[in-house]
């Protein structure tokens, strides 16, 4: 009798540890952590913000992707290679954001309104070097709009990267 218990335990085992292999195999991408990205802090008037920096092609295309919630007064800052008319859209995101397109100046050209896992591509007024997306609503509630600076983005001009 205890060889058949010590067999049953020993399958049981295998069978559960291959099923877990395979969950975790299986969900990959939901369970994947986000890499830990440099961070930067920046202004919009007296408001401090802090960001992340999503400089690179890998970066800006994982994006806040998976992320549950994002602490007040975080962000990420998309740091783009060119001033272009940049398009960002809300695959695979889970948290409503906003999202303010910039020019190399730190000026703010537009600010649209990002609905979670919505694939609509919202874009850039004008060209813009950087995108900076917040959680829904931060800068409509601080009077932060088109024409407004944002502080600290020197550090990325092209001469000093």
């Amino acid at each position: 009798m205890k060889r058949k218990t010590r067999r049953y335990r020993q399958h049981l085992l295998r069978f559960s540890g291959a099923a877990l292999a395979g969950l975790l195999l299986c969900s990959g991408p939901t369970l994947a952590q986000q890499p830990e990205l440099p961070s930067t802090t920046l202004n919009a008037d007296i408001y401090v913000i802090h960001a992340e920096v999503a400089d690179t092609p890998a970066t800006r295309e994982l994006g806040l992707m998976r992320r549950k919630s994002m602490p007040m007064g975080a962000g990420m800052l998309f740091v783009f290679d060119e001033s272009a008319r940049h398009c960002m859209w809300m695959k695979n995101t889970l948290i409503p954001l906003s999202v303010a397109f910039i020019d190399e100046r730190g000026r703010i050209a537009n600010i649209a309104d990002m609905q979670p896992l919505n694939e609509t591509s919202h874009c850039a007024a004008q060209p813009a070097r950087f995108a900076l997306e917040m959680n829904q609503g931060w800068f409509k509630k601080r009077g932060i709009a088109a024409g407004r600076v944002i502080q600290g983005l020197e550090q990325f001009s092209p001469a000093t990267r």
